[in-house]
């Protein structure tokens, strides 16, 4: 439980320093997330190296999801019913794969992991995100009232 508050305080600081580069920002944020995790589950050096490759994989293909999905539209005005139709197919095709993505994830890490085990990263991942959130709020308002 130390080692978790140590690594929020790294998280908080962390996320200031780098604030200005956005990749480096982004870099930052899934370093921390990572060590986060990691604590969080109190992973094993065996089971972090079978966990990590799954879980780095469902990552970049949801991010691939979450790209095709907000893909930026110039102007809704200016586009046919034809490609409007055609766009909200792909949000459903979007949606189904990203629950199958889900279902396969969930089935990868039940080879290395209990079933708690997998609603306690659920659980931490959620904590992080909103650590995450609170922070970004914290320092948003603060830059607002300079």
């Amino acid at each position: 439980m130390k080692n978790l508050l140590l690594i929020c305080l790294f998280l908080f600081t962390g996320l200031h320093l780098s604030a200005q580069d956005k990749d480096g920002h982004r870099e930052r944020i899934k370093a921390l997330k990572t060590a986060y995790i990691t604590e969080g589950l109190s992973l094993s050096s065996k089971d972090a190296q079978k966990f990590w490759p799954i879980y780095n994989e469902f990552e970049e293909k949801r991010r691939n999801l979450y790209r095709r999905e907000h893909a930026d539209i110039d102007d809704l005005q200016c586009i046919s019913e034809e490609k409007a139709e055609n766009m909200l197919q792909e949000y459903v095709n979007i949606e189904r794969e990203d629950y199958l993505l889900q279902k396969k994830f969930f089935s990868d890490l039940r080879r290395i992991f209990t079933a708690k085990q997998i609603i306690q990263l659920k659980k931490v991942e959620d904590e992080f995100n909103r650590k995450l959130i609170k922070e970004y709020r914290e320092r948003h308002s603060k830059n607002n009232q300079s």
